[in-house]
């Protein structure tokens, strides 16, 4: 079993969703987060004056997911949140060593 966690532009989480959704992919959990990589924030003016936006809006995805899987939904959210622009994101994948569903018991591939 693997842990895949995304980090995408927030304006494409529902492409994100969608191809996650066409390749059977049931359950997702999604976090609003702030960062910043290579982009280094960017500069605004608010009012006259000009201020740096040092920490970035973007959405943290987060897929439990069977072996078998991953590689198609590593695929998926490649493709989806690829604008070809400076801050399109990362793809982090993670072994899980268990996963148990609390109203049934159920462990392992069964629970996700």
């Amino acid at each position: 079993m693997k842990l895949i966690t995304a980090i995408v532009k927030p304006f494409k989480l529902d492409d994100v969703r969608e191809a996650l959704s066409e390749i059977g992919v049931s359950g997702v959990t999604v976090t609003e987060v702030k960062g910043f990589g290579r982009q280094k924030g960017h500069t605004e003016l608010y009012r006259g004056a000009e201020y740096v936006v040092d920490f970035l809006p973007k959405v943290k995805v987060e897929i439990a997911i069977g072996d078998e899987q991953a590689e198609s939904a590593i695929v998926a959210i490649s493709k989806a949140a690829n604008t070809g622009k400076i801050g399109d994101g990362k793809i982090f994948v993670s072994n899980l060593e268990q996963v148990i569903r609390i109203r049934t018991g159920e462990t392992g591939n069964e629970a996700i």
